[in-house]
C-alpha cells in the first residue's frame, strides 16, 4: 500500500538512489490499525524551480525533482513484513522515481516563455496525477502483492520504463 505525499522540508526524508534499497529499518512509522494492509510506503515528489528574468521577460529557468521516501509516515507489520513484502514496497518508491524521471524528461522538452511558471507547475501537477494512477494500478493488479504473476508482470514493467528514462535518474 502506498501513500502519495508532497515533500515537506522538515520531514526526514530518504531520497531515491539505485544503490540504497529500502529496508525494514527505513520503515519507522506508527503502525497504523483497523488496516488489511502488512505495510505501508509513504513516498512523493519534491519539486522546486527557479526562473531569471531580463527587462521583465523570463530568459531561464532551472527545475529540480526529486522521489523522497518519509520513514516517519512508513511503516509494517513485523510479524508480516518479509521479503517479497518489502520488495512490493520498495516498487512503490521504483515508481515514484519513474515519474520523476518522466518530470524531468518534460522538463526538458519545455522551453523559455511568459508561461513557463505554469508550464513547470502544469507539469508537477500532471506527474503527481500520474504517479496516484500508477500507484492505485498497481496496488490493484497485484491485489496488494497477493497476485504473484501480477508482482513479477509490473517489476519487469518498472525495471523497463526506468531504464527508458535512464538519462533523467537520480544521481
Amino acid at each position: 500500500m502506498l501513500i502519495l505525499k508532497p515533500a515537506i522540508i522538515e520531514e526526514v526524508t530518504i531520497s531515491w538512489s539505485d544503490s540504497k534499497k529500502l529496508t525494514w529499518s527505513d520503515f519507522k512509522g506508527q503502525v497504523e490499525q483497523n488496516t488489511d494492509a502488512v505495510a505501508v510506503t509513504a513516498s512523493g515528489i519534491a519539486f522546486s524551480f527557479s526562473v531569471s528574468q531580463s527587462n521583465d521577460k523570463y530568459i531561464d529557468f532551472n527545475a529540480i525533482s526529486e522521489a523522497y521516501f518519509y520513514p516517519e509516515k512508513s511503516w509494517y507489520l513485523k510479524n508480516k513484513g518479509d521479503d517479497y513484502i518489502l520488495a512490493h514496497e520498495q516498487l512503490h518508491f521504483d515508481i515514484t522515481e519513474l515519474h520523476v524521471r518522466q518530470l524531468r524528461f518534460n522538463i526538458s522538452r519545455v522551453n523559455v516563455s511568459q508561461n513557463i511558471k505554469q508550464e513547470l507547475r502544469d507539469l508537477h501537477e500532471q506527474a503527481n496525477k500520474n504517479l496516484a494512477i500508477m500507484q492505485n494500478d498497481y496496488d490493484t493488479q497485484t491485489d496488494n502483492s497477493i497476485n504473484k504473476t501480477e508482482q513479477a508482470i509490473w517489476s519487469q514493467f518498472v525495471k523497463i520504463e526506468l531504464y527508458k528514462y535512464k538519462d533523467f535518474r537520480s544521481k
